[in-house]
């Protein structure tokens, strides 16, 4: 609080003020009234809020643009992506850290175990889960790498991949039948992923296991390939599809959170 007083307070600390390190003030009072704007603000309501004159920010915010802490819309500014490339080296505990906190927090919500998934490399990776005694995870009976057909998580990674891709995958992890449910028949499984739209959860009925139901939706942040899902005894099935629209929604700010 006391940095953005400060900044109204003196101008921006005037043209050339603040002795040797004025214009780097200038410069760190501007990036903070453009992080408060997450949307983008544009130079004239900067302006107000700084108490400086439009002409003595442009030069300011156009030579933050060229350094990269600045990214230009049309009429605004926004924090540009430079910002990503600071303190990588801390870059994933955060991010990790955010995503366990956003999980729990929406395991709270749905009354059921949820899963953030990744795609990388070739395989699926089941990367965080949040689970409770009333709350209960998926039982992995079989390896989860190795039935993607079969499961929602898989079945989402796998839609979000290429035609060569998944027929890849699928000829290093042949589709075995784990219930009566499952769909081993490649061409079937193939014009499922086809047919599946980016925006309707995919859902595994008793596919993977007998137990259980599941219902997945894409995480798209920069190149990740990724899922949120969401499991239930197959005793509370009826769950499933409100469960599943509700994670539908909390997709982006669980993308956000990946994001620092």
């Amino acid at each position: 609080m006391s940095t953005v007083r400060r900044g109204r307070r003196d101008g921006l600390l005037g043209p050339g003020g603040g002795g040797p390190f004025g214009v780097l003030r200038r410069a760190l009072r501007l990036l903070e009234a453009v992080d408060r704007h997450p949307a983008g603000a544009t130079l004239a309501e900067l302006s107000r809020e700084l108490s400086v004159p439009e002409e003595q920010l442009r030069p300011l915010a156009e030579e933050l643009e060229t350094e990269g802490y600045l990214l230009g819309l049309d009429g605004g500014w926004a924090l540009g992506g430079a910002f990503t490339l600071l303190g990588t080296q801390h870059r994933e505990p955060v991010v990790r850290a955010r995503l366990h906190h956003r999980l729990e927090e929406l395991r709270e919500e749905l009354g059921a175990a949820v899963y953030f998934s990744r795609y990388h490399d070739g395989e699926l990776s089941v990367e965080a889960v949040s689970a409770a005694e009333d709350a209960p995870a998926v039982h992995e009976w079989a390896d989860f790498r190795a039935t993607a057909h079969a499961s929602a998580i898989g079945k989402c990674l796998l839609a979000q991949l290429d035609h060569d891709a998944r027929l890849d995958h699928l000829a290093r992890h042949p589709a075995a039948r784990l219930t009566a449910r499952t769909i081993t028949e490649t061409d079937r499984l193939l014009h499922r992923l086809d047919r599946q739209p980016a925006t309707v959860p995919v859902l595994d009925l008793q596919e993977y296991s007998m137990d259980t139901v599941c219902a997945a939706v894409p995480i798209v942040a920069g190149s990740t390939v990724g899922c949120l899902a969401t499991s239930l005894p197959v005793a509370q099935a009826h769950r499933l599809r409100e469960a599943a629209e509700l994670l539908a929604v909390r997709a982006t700010p669980l993308m956000l959170a990946m994001a620092v």
